[in-house]
């Protein structure tokens, strides 16, 4: 999880971050399911939140296509990184 919010708080270039992101998601999706335990309730729960988890991640992926069509940017900000 640590990696995760470092990476994200450390990269600019908006792919690098959307990926950052979701190893921060999976480290947290992993530590509260393995607290959870075993029972079939939280096995279905677990099942929800991988599929939410892929989803966020397609939309994600979406947006970057999105506004890098539309300003032709793959960073934030407005440094000689955010031009094409």
């Amino acid at each position: 999880m640590t990696l995760g919010l470092w990476a994200f708080a450390h990269h600019l270039h908006l792919l690098r971050r959307l990926l950052a992101f979701n190893v921060l998601g999976s480290g947290i999706f992993l530590l509260l399911a393995g607290l959870a335990g075993t029972a079939r309730e939280v096995q279905g729960l677990i099942l929800v939140g991988l599929v939410v988890a892929l989803v966020g991640s397609v939309l994600g992926a979406v947006l970057l296509r999105r506004l890098h069509a539309l300003d032709g940017r793959v960073t934030l900000g407005d440094g000689p990184e955010a031009s094409p």
